[in-house]
C-alpha cells in the first residue's frame, strides 16, 4: 500500500519514479495478499508508462514475480556481484531441469546487460550506479507534457567535424567505430549509451546537440557489419518509443547492409521483430532526422527512418549508397544471362557492376528523386543537424484517434 501511494503521487505530480530494489520478493507468510500487492505495483507501472520516466535500480536480489516491475519500467540499472534478477532461482532450475548454475550466472548484471537485454546499464559499484542514474535523470523531462531540460552549450553549433573524413572509410566494405562518429558530432563528445553491450550491431544513446537532448540510433559497422537482426531491431524499437514518449528528437545515423540472413533469424521471427522497429518509427511524432553515411540497402534502409516512413529530413554524405542491394548482388541478379553468355564472365561482371554503380548508386540518385533532402559535406554534419532540429523544434503532429495501436510483439 505504501508503494502504491508513492506511485500514485508520482503519476499525479508528473514526477519521475526511481525504485531502489533489494528484496527477497513476496512474504510467504502473507500469502495471496502479498501477491495482490505486487499486482497493484504492476498496474501502476503500466499506467505510468510513457507518462513519467520510470527507473529501476537493482541493488540486491529480485526474484519471482517481483522481477516484472523492473521489466515494465523504462530503464534498469544493475550492480555486478550485488544484484540478480530471475523468475526461478538456481535451486528451482536444478530441481526442474537438473542444470547447475550460480545466482550471478543465472541472473547477474552481466547476463542481463549482454545476453538477455533486461538491464540497460551495469556498473561495478553502487556509487557509480547512483551517479549515472542522476545523470540519466538530467537528460529526461519530468513527464510527457514537458520537453527535456536544455542546457547551455560551450561547444560551437558551427563547429566543423573534419575528423569524420578520416573516421569513416569511403570503401563500404571497411568497418569503423560509429561511437567515434557520435562523439565527434555531439556536444563535448559526451553521450550516455543505452544497452551498450546487448545487440551491439546497433547503438542507442542519449546526447546533446547545441544543448538540446537528442536520442541517437546508429548502425555499428564494427559489429556484424552493422546489420539489423532480431535483437538490434527490438533494442532500437524500445529506444525510439521511449524518446517519442518523452519528447526527445531522434537522429538516425545509417550505414546498414540489410537484415541478417539465416535460418535462425527467419525461424526466430525477424519479420515480426523487424516490424517492431518499423512500427516504432512510423508511430513517432517527435522531430526525426536521418543521416545516411554509406550503405543503405533494401528493407533495412526503409526501416532506419527513411523519408518514406515519416522522417522529417533526410541528409546524406557523398559516400551514400542507397539501393535495393549491393552492386555485386544486383548485377548477378539483373544481368545474370549476360554474364553467363560472356566469353569472360568475371570481366563482364566487373564491367556491369561499375555501370550499375554509376547509373543507379551514385550519390545524387536518391536526392534527384526527392528521397534525400540534401547531400552534405560530412564535416558540416553537426551544424546541419543542429539547424534542422532548430527548424523542427515547434513541430506538431497528430495521430488518428484510437484507444491504442496493436504493435507486433
Amino acid at each position: 500500500t505504501k508503494i502504491h501511494k508513492i506511485m500514485d503521487m508520482a503519476i499525479a505530480a508528473g514526477a519521475p519514479l526511481v525504485s531502489l530494489n533489494d528484496g527477497a520478493g513476496a512474504r510467504i507468510q502473507e500469502g495471496v495478499s502479498a501477491l495482490a500487492g505486487y499486482g497493484g505495483i504492476f498496474q501502476r507501472n503500466t499506467k505510468a508508462s510513457g507518462v513519467i520516466p520510470q527507473i529501476s535500480v537493482m541493488l540486491g536480489p529480485c526474484a519471482g514475480g517481483a522481477a516484472y516491475s523492473p521489466a515494465l519500467t523504462d530503464f534498469v540499472f544493475m550492480v555486478r556481484e550485488t544484484s540478480q534478477m530471475f523468475i526461478t532461482g538456481p535451486d528451482v532450475v536444478r530441481a526442474v531441469t537438473g542444470e547447475e548454475i550460480t545466482q550471478n550466472g543465472l541472473g547477474g548484471a552481466d547476463v542481463h546487460a549482454e545476453t538477455s537485454g533486461v538491464a540497460h546499464f551495469a556498473y561495478d559499484d553502487e556509487e557509480t550506479c547512483i551517479s549515472e542514474v542522476r545523470y540519466l535523470i538530467s537528460m529526461l523531462p519530468s513527464n510527457n507534457r514537458e520537453n527535456p531540460p536544455r542546457s547551455a552549450s560551450t561547444d560551437s553549433a558551427d563547429r566543423r567535424c573534419e575528423r569524420l573524413l578520416d573516421l569513416v572509410p569511403p570503401d563500404g566494405r571497411r568497418p569503423y567505430d560509429m561511437r567515434l562518429v557520435i562523439e565527434e558530432l555531439v556536444d563535448d563528445g559526451d553521450h550516455m549509451e543505452v544497452h551498450e553491450r546487448w545487440a551491439t550491431s546497433i547503438i542507442t544513446t542519449l546526447a546533446r546537440l547545441d544543448g538540446q537532448v537528442v536520442g541517437i540510433v546508429a548502425n555499428q559497422p564494427q559489429s556484424l557489419a552493422g546489420v539489423l537482426d532480431i535483437h538490434s531491431s527490438e533494442k532500437a524499437a524500445r529506444f525510439v518509443q521511449m524518446c517519442d514518449a518523452f519528447n526527445i528528437p531522434l537522429v538516425t545515423l545509417v550505414d546498414v547492409p540489410g537484415f541478417l540472413p539465416g535460418i535462425d533469424q527467419e525461424h526466430g521471427g525477424i519479420i515480426r521483430h523487424g516490424a517492431k522497429l518499423l512500427y516504432a518509427y512510423c508511430n513517432a511524432t517527435v522531430p526525426r532526422v536521418q543521416v545516411i553515411l554509406r550503405k543503405a540497402y533494401g528493407g533495412a534502409y526503409i526501416v532506419m527512418d527513411s523519408l518514406s516512413i515519416g522522417s522529417d529530413v533526410s541528409l546524406a554524405w557523398p559516400t551514400n549508397e542507397i539501393a535495393v542491394m549491393g552492386a555485386e548482388g544486383a548485377a548477378n541478379v539483373v544481368f545474370r544471362r549476360q554474364i553467363q553468355a560472356a566469353d569472360d564472365p568475371d570481366a563482364m561482371r566487373e564491367q556491369l557492376v561499375k555501370e550499375y554503380k554509376a547509373e543507379l548508386m551514385h550519390p545524387y540518385y536518391a536526392a534527384e528523386r526527392g528521397l534525400v533532402d540534401d547531400v552534405i559535406d560530412p564535416a558540416e554534419t553537426r551544424s546541419s543537424l543542429i539547424g534542422v532540429l532548430r527548424m523542427l523544434r515547434s513541430k506538431h503532429a497528430s495521430m488518428p484517434a484510437r484507444k491504442h495501436g496493436n504493435p507486433p510483439t
